[in-house]
């Protein structure tokens, strides 16, 4: 696992974070050490892949990256269902494929380079998006919620997981310190925190709990929860 130093060093004009060739060789320990909970968000994924997966269905892991997610999905499914790893960044989709390739499970799967918004999503019984949400335009996700269900067969679930913000200003504010405490934990430096935090403003735009769950209702899923927080971050089940 490469070591993130993406934001170690000083720099004078801090760019919108995009996930490009740099960011792809380091993201497994970027986000490792940058979400709070992110393996049990991992293991929970295949928790509820072997739960809720039906046989002769596709299944879909939208905003791959690495294939992290993917990995799980495909671990845990029945060896008639086909999985589609979707990401728009050609330097994930590549590594991605790399990982998968060292994969033996008995689950088809191919990994495609697109913007999930474009993804046609039928017979389905496990999608997955992992912090991917965040990054699509706000007026745009409940268009992709709405697609998605519609695309679910019932019986088949939406595992949604994202960085969350809070109504009440005092909260957000801990919750804000809090994460970068962890971050400081897990070896970043102020600078990097700051850097980082630069680069993802107005590109990362997080959502409330209750914008989630309002959403998730609205796009026609029959039960919707939180399973799991860590600080501000959040996994949703979505039952069609």
């Amino acid at each position: 696992m490469k070591k993130d130093t993406v934001y170690s060093q000083p720099i004078t004009q801090v760019n919108r974070f995009r996930f490009d060739a740099t960011v792809a060789d380091v993201f497994e320990n970027m986000i490792n050490r940058s979400v709070p909970g992110y393996p049990l968000i991992l293991d929970l994924i295949g928790v509820l892949t072997e739960k809720y997966a039906m046989a002769d269905t596709n299944c879909y892991d939208l905003g791959c990256s690495l294939g992290a997610a993917t990995l799980r999905i495909r671990q845990h499914l029945p060896q008639s269902c086909h999985l589609f790893g979707i990401d728009n960044s050609a330097a994930m989709v590549e590594r991605c494929r790399a990982n998968m390739a060292r994969d033996h499970s008995q689950a088809s799967v191919a990994i495609i380079e697109q913007s999930l918004q474009q993804t046609k999503i039928e017979n389905a019984s496990i999608v997955v998006i992992n912090f991917t949400l965040q990054f699509i335009p706000d007026a745009e996700r409940q268009a992709v919620l709405q697609r998605i269900a519609t695309g679910i067969n019932p019986g088949g679930i939406l595992i949604l997981a994202e960085k969350i913000s809070f109504n009440n200003i005092e909260k957000q504010d801990l919750m804000t310190d809090l994460h970068h405490e962890f971050k400081k934990y897990q070896g970043y430096s102020d600078l990097e925190i700051a850097q980082k935090r630069a680069a993802l403003e107005n590109v990362l735009v997080p959502n409330s709990e209750q914008e989630h769950l309002q959403r998730l209702r609205q796009a026609g899923f029959a039960e919707s929860q939180l399973i799991s927080r860590c600080l501000n971050f959040a996994a949703f089940l979505a039952i069609k």
